[in-house]
């Protein structure tokens, strides 16, 4: 499943790309997030891995994310996987004017068991999670 959303910070892109990439603000914008354990030396190099854990509902979901791209300010781009899921994340953060940026993300989602059959009846939950996190971060941010 591929899906692609798109929001407004109302924050220069600048700070926009610093909030994001300080790993010390995710559980800001990604509440149900309990951990974050870097795997490799350099966060930001191409390859790097990280595990993070995740609440949710009554149960703990681990996760590996491993960088594919990381050019600041314009790009991101990450795998994550888990249990069954493979899901690739590109984000793109575009100069709208000196004090808006776009933030542009798509998603190549791919998975397995009964994440698949969620993924055929209610693909819209996917996308509204992804949508939740990133007015998440713009709340986060825009007040920062």
């Amino acid at each position: 499943m591929k899906y692609r959303l798109e929001i407004t910070v109302n924050l220069p892109r600048k700070r926009v790309v610093e909030l994001f990439d300080n790993p010390d603000n995710l559980k800001e914008w990604q509440p149900g997030l309990k951990s974050f354990e870097p795997l490799s030396d350099n966060l930001y190099e191409e390859g790097a891995k990280t595990k993070l854990l995740y609440q949710m509902g009554k149960k703990e979901v681990a996760m590996i994310e491993t960088i594919v791209l990381y050019n600041p300010p314009d790009r991101f781009s990450a795998i994550y996987e888990a249990k069954n899921v493979w899901n690739r994340c590109d984000n793109w953060f575009l100069e709208k004017d000196e004090t808006t940026t776009q933030w542009l993300f798509e998603s190549d989602f791919r998975c397995k068991g009964f994440v698949w059959a969620l993924t055929l009846l209610c693909p819209w939950m996917f996308k509204k999670q992804s949508l939740d996190y990133m007015n998440q971060f713009k709340t986060f941010a825009e007040n920062a």
